[in-house]
């Protein structure tokens, strides 16, 4: 499975690819466990990096600091994201906490790009 993330400049992938792997209902070892979830954690480091590039666009554009935070599009964040959990059968017990700590580190991150490049 790919996804096309149209990127120009040449340190970025063009494609993050999912390596092959077993469905985890037909996982009968260890190992097989262990490939399959190693083979998302690259594909999910490959979409994080993205998003953060998203983060530093976002840092780019915002016309000041204090829309750096904006609580309103946090809350708008979760609630897509626990749709999103519930459609495809992840527990909100992983999902809001997990993106809660990946909005606030993606914050952290802006608010220092932010800082960088208007100092």
């Amino acid at each position: 499975m790919f996804w096309s993330a149209p990127l120009s400049a040449e340190h970025h992938p063009q494609i993050v690819a999912v390596d092959a792997r077993m469905d985890p209902a037909a996982c009968t070892t260890m190992v097989e466990v262990r490939q399959g979830v190693d083979a998302l954690d690259r594909a999910l480091v490959a979409l994080l990096a993205e998003r953060q590039r998203y983060m530093d666009a976002a840092a780019r554009i915002k016309p000041n600091r204090d829309a750096v935070h904006d609580q309103a599009r946090i809350e708008d964040v979760v609630s897509k994201v626990l749709v999103s959990a519930e459609a495809h059968h992840l527990s909100p017990d992983i999902a809001e906490p997990v993106w809660r700590l990946l909005i606030d580190r993606c914050i952290a991150h802006e608010f220092g790009v932010y800082d960088r490049t208007r100092s």
